[in-house]
């Protein structure tokens, strides 16, 4: 699965992660991409609600993801970069997405899924916009898979990320990358190989 968190359906993020979900396909391994959508995204107001309901209180795109990620293998995440850093309606679908997720008894569907950003910039940012993604998958335990240089690609428009011959070079060897990952841990399950125990362990707060 593949997430475009532009608010633009056909814009730059979008033709980046074309070009990844086009590898993927040619590699064996079906893709599709998901759009969060046009509307601006509420960022997660700390409710709680989801310990009860096992899902997010607002069902909106959120929720609707989810319910699709269970079935997925791997997720690459991506958005333009606004302000240096990554665009906040993803950001906002991100930690409510995250945070519902496992609870009030409903399975995990990310643990031990690998995972990788993307990013898309007229300019600068991108990196700074990818560390914002990358820090959902490693709090949830999701091996991140790289490419063979940032995960970015730059242009104001599609048509001009088509020029970005380095960035699609890097977003097709993200491909190659995440479909072998995934043939590995298939691999892995039919030689009977366990997931990694999980220590019952206590969360540590500092004040109280």
């Amino acid at each position: 699965m593949l997430v475009n968190g532009s608010p633009h359906k056909a814009g730059c993020t979008n033709r980046a992660l074309e070009e990844v979900a086009r590898t993927l396909e040619e590699n064996g391994v079906e893709a599709e991409i998901f759009w969060i959508g046009p509307k601006p995204v509420g960022g997660c107001v700390a409710c709680g609600g989801c310990g009860t309901k096992g899902a997010c209180v607002f069902d909106d795109a959120v929720n609707e993801f989810r319910a699709k990620a269970a079935e997925a293998d791997g997720f690459i995440f991506g958005a333009p970069v606004h302000y240096a850093h990554a665009a906040g309606s993803l950001l906002a679908f991100m930690d409510r997405l995250f945070y519902s997720n496992g609870r009030a008894g409903q399975p995990n569907v990310f643990r031990f899924k690998p995972a990788a950003a993307v990013t898309s910039a007229r300019r600068g940012g991108t990196t700074a916009a990818l560390d914002d993604i990358q820090k959902f998958f490693t709090i949830s335990q999701m091996p991140i898979v790289s490419s063979r240089y940032w995960n970015n690609v730059h242009g104001n428009t599609a048509e001009q990320v088509e020029q970005d011959a380095e960035g699609l070079w890097t977003m097709r060897q993200l491909g190659r990358n995440m479909a072998w990952m995934l043939k590995c841990l298939e691999a892995g399950r039919a030689a009977g190989i366990e997931l990694p125990e999980q220590e019952a362990g206590s969360q540590t707060n500092f004040i109280r």
